[in-house]
């Protein structure tokens, strides 16, 4: 057994330094040191294909510059509608701003302010939406799957793929999946345009073959997963028609108790085969907005 050692904090000490310390600390902090490890390896490994799936309100929290840095990484990119609509909102010039939680929300409806958690969001944004859909339409409704129509969007974003998802996965060529796309701002104006009798055909079946086949033709396989819900499902059932996952990291807050995928442990995927029984892993239980920074950082030594 190894002994626990107690964290000491230096002046200009590095985030590397300080997650390694953290490896030999228990709890959450050891859980933290782990990912780390593990997702060190997982990039590295050069015959590995990481899925990287994001949901949650990442880009509102202030994570969306950590998410394009990581892209960097991952081979296949899956998240949220919410996500990817928040992304478009900010490449159109619009902004989230710091809140407040303990607020009265109906003098926020009144202002025009709409709050996720402590951030708020100016209502306005969905005319800006919607200007962008009707303008870019007929490019729009010549896409066949979401995948296609997520890289168009992209490539129509006037921001610089430093700073949009969408930007960067259209120009990095970064299969992009959204599964419930319809359960979301984009979502809603894709129907507004239908409302109006104007056409689109979008195959939402078509880009589970894709991302099947990226399960299924990899030597070894690597997943993280920030939250759970859709894009954590949709890479899992992938993951079933191959040999499982290597490498994974979750993390998330919610419980494995009332049997949901977001709360489930990876080890539960073994059962799967969603995760191989001699995988590395790690099940981190907090916010990611603490917990990603600090493990991303930290490979970057």
């Amino acid at each position: 057994m190894k002994p626990v050692k107690h964290i000491k904090i230096k002046k200009d000490m590095k985030v590397s330094e300080l997650v390694e310390n953290m490896g030999e600390m228990a709890f959450g902090a050891r859980q933290i040191s782990d990912a780390s490890r593990v997702m060190g390896k997982m990039f590295s490994d050069k015959e590995c294909k990481v899925f990287l799936g994001v949901a949650g309100a990442m880009v509102p929290g202030g994570m969306k510059q950590i998410i394009i840095d990581m892209l960097d990484e991952t081979d296949v990119f899956v998240t949220t509608g919410a996500n990817l609509t928040h992304d478009l909102i900010e490449a159109l010039g619009e902004n989230h701003y710091q809140g407040e939680s303990n607020v009265d929300d109906s003098e926020l409806n009144k202002k025009g302010l709409d709050r996720i958690y402590n951030v708020y969001m100016k209502n306005e944004v969905y005319e800006k939406l919607e200007d962008f859909f009707e303008k870019n339409w007929d490019k729009l409704k010549e896409c066949k799957n979401i995948k296609q129509l997520l890289w168009k969007i992209g490539e129509l974003c006037p921001e610089t793929k430093e700073n949009c998802i969408l930007k960067k996965c259209f120009e990095n060529k970064i299969p992009i999946f959204c599964p419930a796309l319809a359960d979301s701002g984009i979502g809603l104006m894709i129907w507004g345009r239908l409302a109006q009798g104007k056409k689109i055909s979008i195959d939402a079946f078509d880009d589970m073959k894709e991302i099947i086949d990226f399960a299924w033709t990899s030597k070894k396989n690597g997943v993280i997963y920030i939250g759970g819900g859709v894009p954590k499902n949709f890479i899992q059932q992938a993951l079933q028609f191959s040999k499982g996952a290597n490498y994974g990291i979750q993390i998330s807050t919610d419980r494995q108790e009332p049997g949901g995928s977001s709360g489930a442990q990876l080890k539960e995927g073994i059962s799967w085969g969603k995760m191989k029984k001699d995988a590395e892993f790690v099940d981190v239980f907090c916010d990611a907005t603490i917990a990603l920074p600090l493990i991303y950082a930290s490979l970057k030594k």
